[in-house]
Order: C-alpha cells, then sequence, then structure tokens
C-alpha cells in the first residue's frame, strides 16, 4: 500500500529533449527538513550543470541514487515526506548501514522529524508559489547555491556522528537545525546535542551555533583534527601506466557533436594575417570613455563587433543547412556564440540578437556571458540556437588553428594570440600588434568566394576599426 504522505521528486528534463542526468551532488540527506524551492541536489546534463529544487515541504525519507549515478528522465531520485505526515521510516539501506544494537537514536530522530518540518514550512514558506521550470527560472525562496566539497557524501543517513571528539547520548532526541545550521555545526566541530536553542519551537540558529564555538574556540585545545596538514607530495605515475577517466555529461556530449560535424558538414578554413594595432589602441580609449566604465572592454568585443559587421555585409554567410529538406536556411538574426572552456569541457553559449546590440550593450552581454560560465552557471537555453561562432583560442598563446563547426552553423572564426611582430607599416619595418584569424565554414552553403569576403571584411576592420562607423 502507497504511503500517501511520502512525495517521490522525479528526474525532470531540463534542457530539450534530454533523456538522463548525472547527479553531481547532493545538499540534502535523510531526516534533513526542506521547504518547497529548496535547492537539494546539482545534476550534471549533456549541455550543462542545474540545480533541481524541490516543489515541497516536508522531511527528506529516502535519496534513491548516490553521487556519480546517471539517472534517466522521469526517474524518482529523492523521497520527501511532507508536512503533516506521519514519522519517515528508517530506509532499508539506513538500516543495513547502521549498527545493531543501539535503535533509540533513529526513532528519536524520525520522531521529530514532523515538528521540524512544520516549523520549517511555517518559516520558510513563500506566500505565493510561482511556476518554475527546472534549470531556467529563478527561486522565490532564499536558498543559495552550497559550495561544493571534497569529499562525497554518503546517500545512507549514517549514525550521528561524533563532534568535539564525542558521541552524542542514545537517548538524547535529535536537536532541531535546518542543513545551513546543521553544516555550520559540522564545519565549527560543534555538538548540536550541546546546544542551547533560542529559535521557535526549540529550533537551534546560527547565532546558537556561533555562541557554543566561541568560548570552545578559546578555552579547548585545538583539536588534532585542526591542525595543518603536512603538504600532499608530489603526484608521481611511477607503477601507474595508465589512468581511465570517464566520459559523460557535457564532454561526452560535446565529443559526439564534434564527430558528428566534421563528419557530417564539408570544412574549409581560410587564414588572416592582420595587423591590429590601431584595434588595440580602441580598446584603450574605450577602457577610459564614460560611457563604458564598468564593462568589459577587451579585443574580443571589437572582433565580435566587427564579425556582426562583416555578417550584416554578407548575410548569406549565416545560415545552416537543411539535411532532410535539402535547403539552406538563411538566418535574419544572429545568435552569436561564443566558445567558453569550463572545468567541466567545452561549452558555447550565446548571444541572443547580438545584431541589435551597440558596443556596450554587447560588451554587458559578454561579460555577463563569461561571468555565467565560470561560476558554471550557464543555462540550457542560453546554449541553443547559436548561429555563427567566436573561439578565442590566443588566451592560450596559439597562434591560430583550424576550428570544428558548432552543429547546425555555416561558419566559426577562430582568434589568435595577439603579438608584437615586425610589420611593414608605410614603406618601413616597425613593431606592430600582429594576429592571424581562422575561418572555417561549411562548403555545402559557403562558397570560397563567400568565406573570403567575410573573414577579409573581418580583418579590414580591426586592421582600420573606423570601418565599425562606415559599414554599420
Amino acid at each position: 500500500m502507497t504511503d500517501a504522505s511520502v512525495r517521490e521528486f522525479k528526474m525532470p528534463d531540463v534542457g530539450e529533449g534530454l533523456t538522463e542526468a548525472e547527479i553531481l551532488k547532493w545538499y540534502v540527506q535523510p531526516g534533513d527538513t526542506v521547504t518547497d524551492g529548496q535547492v537539494v541536489c546539482e545534476v550534471e546534463t549533456a549541455k550543462a550543470a542545474v540545480e533541481l529544487p524541490i516543489p515541497y515541504d516536508g522531511v527528506v525519507s529516502e535519496l534513491r541514487f548516490p553521487e556519480g549515478t546517471t539517472v534517466d528522465v522521469g526517474t524518482a531520485i529523492i523521497a520527501v515526506r511532507v508536512a503533516g505526515g506521519a514519522p519517515a521510516p528508517v530506509p532499508a539501506q539506513v538500516e543495513a548501514a547502521a549498527p545493531a544494537a543501539p535503535e533509540a537514536p533513529a526513532a528519536a530522530a524520525t520522531a521529530s522529524a514532523p515538528a521540524s518540518a512544520s516549523a520549517s514550512a511555517e518559516e520558510a514558506k513563500p506566500a505565493a508559489r510561482q511556476p518554475v521550470l527546472v534549470g531556467y527560472g529563478v527561486s522565490t525562496s532564499a536558498t543559495k547555491r552550497r559550495p561544493r566539497k571534497g569529499p562525497e557524501v554518503t546517500v545512507s543517513a549514517p549514525a550521528q556522528p561524533e563532534l568535539n571528539g564525542h558521541a552524542p547520548a542514545a537517548d538524547s532526541p535529535r536537536p532541531l537545525a535546518k542543513p545551513p545550521v546543521r553544516k555550520l555545526a559540522k564545519d565549527l566541530g560543534v555538538d548540536l546535542t550541546a546546544v542551547t536553542p533560542s529559535g521557535p519551537d526549540g529550533i537551534i540558529t546560527r547565532e546558537d551555533v556561533h555562541a557554543a564555538a566561541t568560548p570552545a574556540a578559546v578555552t579547548a585545545p585545538a583539536p588534532v583534527a585542526a591542525a595543518p596538514a603536512a603538504p600532499a607530495p608530489a603526484a608521481s605515475y611511477d607503477g601507474v601506466r595508465e589512468t581511465r577517466i570517464p566520459v559523460k555529461g557535457v564532454r561526452k556530449a560535446t565529443a559526439a557533436a564534434m564527430v558528428g560535424s566534421a563528419f557530417t558538414a564539408p570544412h574549409v578554413t581560410e587564414f588572416v594575417t592582420v595587423d591590429v594595432t590601431r584595434t588595440m589602441k580602441l580598446v584603450e580609449e574605450l577602457k577610459q570613455d564614460k560611457e563604458m566604465q564598468g564593462r568589459r572592454v577587451n579585443p574580443l568585443l571589437l572582433i565580435a563587433k566587427a564579425l556582426l559587421v562583416a555578417i550584416k555585409r554578407n548575410p548569406d554567410i549565416n545560415a545552416s543547412w537543411d539535411e532532410a529538406n535539402q535547403e539552406i536556411v538563411v538566418k535574419h538574426y544572429v545568435n552569436l556564440g561564443i566558445a567558453a572552456a569550463t572545468p567541466r569541457g567545452l561549452i558555447v553559449p550565446n548571444i541572443k540578437d547580438a545584431q541589435d546590440k551597440t558596443l556596450p550593450q554587447l560588451a554587458d552581454s559578454l561579460g555577463e556571458l563569461v561571468a555565467t560560465a565560470r561560476e558554471g552557471k550557464t543555462s540550457p537555453s542560453a546554449m541553443q540556437g547559436g548561429t555563427v561562432t567566436i573561439t578565442n583560442v590566443g588566451v592560450f598563446g596559439v597562434d591560430t588553428g583550424t576550428p570544428i563547426l558548432n552543429p547546425g552553423e555555416s561558419a566559426i572564426l577562430a582568434i589568435g594570440a595577439i603579438k608584437l611582430q615586425p610589420w611593414v607599416h608605410k614603406g618601413k619595418v616597425k613593431p606592430r600588434q600582429v594576429t592571424t584569424l581562422a575561418l572555417s565554414f561549411d562548403h555545402r552553403l559557403v562558397d570560397g568566394e563567400l568565406g573570403s569576403k567575410v573573414l577579409a571584411d573581418v580583418a579590414a576592420i580591426l586592421e582600420q576599426p573606423k570601418r565599425l562607423i562606415t559599414w554599420a
């Protein structure tokens, strides 16, 4: 018979048509109180890492999968006993992991769970819940992304941990505290069973934990665990011939997309070396301009603007190939992709309708795109619908490369390192700022003439940036 008070939260489709996602991190454990909109875990799809909020108030009764597991969309990943239900039963895996003798702590913990859920619901429940599409919308709750920790957290609820060198008494009830407060107590080494609660209904607050930690820090000797660890020895490969790294998530999707693109679209790559000294001077001048104060101003900004102008002059470059209908689809908008290297692999978020943005607006969009990618918070929607891409390999000191097209796009521009080189300028050899650009394009819909015109226009603008005005 199904317990009506237990609600199951299923793995949602956090993108468009995704079939699975990997659980990267659990932020809650069985017995923790959760509220509507609270982030309970982080998952990685083939496109991005996404935080999942729970749509219930209650107490976590079971985590169905451990971290690192790939779960199909639609599969229940967590069970929550909603507020007002009966005490949550101890999951089978908890009973198997817990010692057989002391049963009192588990009974006390489960008995106190509904009261914790009720108090948490009254205190943190939002006035009116707004529908949120997971991975796209914003939460109305005050929850924040928790910092990722190195050690893995077990899925089963462990036995009561030892804090401050001793374990809680077997007959003491489980102290009432919210998950962030429990984490704070764990980080400070405070035993919650010894803390005097000051919150409503006997809930322990952050102030209570800090108050309990302060005297201990003054009078008690430093625990052995707090002593600075010896420096880790340098990585050694002695005796290790190979290391195998599972390919999944973003890296797996990127690999599949690149193979599909490389063996589907006939690539052609053209190169041009250009004097960008005037562009570099303009970058420095724009940094001092009051209209650009507080904005991200760098060569990439002007190169992106130059590419948008070149596309305006040669609109047929901004297209895609429809294999099913055997048609070329010319786009009258530019979703400008910017390739970004992240710890999870290469991602290509894009700036929607970049052709309509002024230089300050384009700078704002680039700054937001870069910041979001570095934080690992790029949404799946931000990586869909791109039409043309820029990849800046110059930041790694590379002169140039032959970039592979993003699937569904017709062109990608690679930017090489900008270096001071001897260059013939006005009949004399002088040191000038020089870079090499590479443009790869799909030869099914872009012939050599069109590709050459686009690359030549970008180079001409970077050599004489006043063309941003005369050609725009």
